[in-house]
């Protein structure tokens, strides 16, 4: 019933909260441009434009929006998103369009090394180099003539799911180590297995478990020694939001006040970051302090994408990132984007 309720309240109320002549008037359309990174990649961002949009394939995904058309006013406020391991900005096109629907700008940096165009240093070593580069996500859009103007920069959101909710949990306020990630995995990587190894294999329940167990163990330990506590902060970002993060390795009194407003998006059939010991356990450190923007209780990891990829047959990332039968994305999916876009218009008082 509680599920439901959200559901209806998402549907009913979509700019309640916005507090922005957009509400009022037609939903603009989304504008498309990417922004150059010192690194070789590109930050994308979408828009609100009043251009019309044209058909755009990228990869297996057929999108829509006006490419490098003229931006125009919305509420005033930017929201960074941060994509999972190995992950690309149109898996989460689909949340920008509700958002720019609301008037935010929202920039998608491509993270260096993590992304789908270069997929290889994912893990521990990508999650220090991530907040950083949210941080400069924010520094290009202030430097762009075509939306500095439009926009406040002193009053930024974050969303990220999987590897990104872990940036957005970092920027807010929450503070991890490699020795912690090590000490996670030897405890857990028979229940927890995706979380430390990746996508590279799967326990299948016969006898080649133990020998990969083994050898996992023994990589991490030695790969991950340090003790160093991570921790980095961009005082322009006001409120975040962590899907289905990887959070084991946080130190959970790091979280018990968040800095800024935090919000937690749950997916209980979650088989890649079993919540017990991700979202759930930051769930259990910061409330009342923080608050869990929707529970999904049939949805899983791949949740987070939106429009989901077409996996390979029994591929791994099939097997781990797929909807449960029992789960309604063309339902529920909506619902959480409008509920993601009410928190961003809440804690990061748009029009006021």
């Amino acid at each position: 019933m509680q599920h439901l309720k959200q559901l209806l309240i998402a549907a009913l109320t979509t700019c309640l909260l916005a507090h922005t002549s957009i509400c009022h008037a037609q939903a603009p359309n989304m504008g498309f441009m990417q922004l150059p990174q010192q690194d070789g990649g590109h930050t994308t961002i979408f828009y609100p434009t009043e251009a019309a949009e044209a058909p755009a394939k990228r990869g297996p995904f057929e999108l829509r929006w006006a490419s490098d058309a003229q931006a125009i006013k919305g509420n005033g406020r930017l929201i960074v998103i941060s994509h999972g391991s190995g992950g690309s900005p149109w898996v989460h096109t689909d949340l920008a369009r509700v958002l720019v629907q609301r008037g935010f700008v929202v920039a998608i940096p491509q993270h260096h090394g993590d992304n789908y165009l270069d997929p290889s240093d994912p893990g521990p070593a990508s999650w220090v180099k991530r907040p950083p580069e949210i941080s400069r996500a924010i520094d290009a859009v202030a430097d762009s003539a075509r939306l500095a103007g439009l926009l406040s920069l002193d009053s930024v959101g974050v969303f990220g799911g999987s590897a990104g909710g872990h940036t957005a949990l970092t920027l807010a306020g929450g503070q991890w180590s490699f020795a912690r990630f090590r000490d996670h995995c030897e405890r857990n990587i028979e229940r927890d297995f995706s979380s430390c190894v990746g996508f590279k294999t799967l326990l299948q329940g016969d006898w080649l478990d133990g020998p990969k167990l083994w050898l996992a163990k023994r990589l991490i330990a030695w790969r991950f020694p340090d003790e160093a506590v991570q921790r980095y902060t961009d005082s322009r970002i006001k409120a975040a939001v962590a899907m289905v993060p990887f959070a084991a390795d946080f130190i959970p009194e790091s979280l018990a006040n968040p800095r800024i407003p935090l919000g937690l998006v749950i997916a209980a059939k979650d088989v890649n970051q079993i919540p017990a010991f991700h979202v759930e356990a930051i769930r259990r450190s910061c409330e009342p302090r923080c608050e869990v923007i929707m529970n999904l209780a049939e949805g899983s990891h791949g949740a987070m994408l939106s429009p989901m990829p077409p996996w390979e047959p029994g591929s791994i990332a099939a097997r781990l990132l797929s909807d449960p039968g029992s789960f309604n994305r063309s339902a529920s999916l909506p619902a959480l984007h409008g509920q993601v876009a009410d928190f961003f218009s809440r804690t990061l008082k748009v029009g006021q």
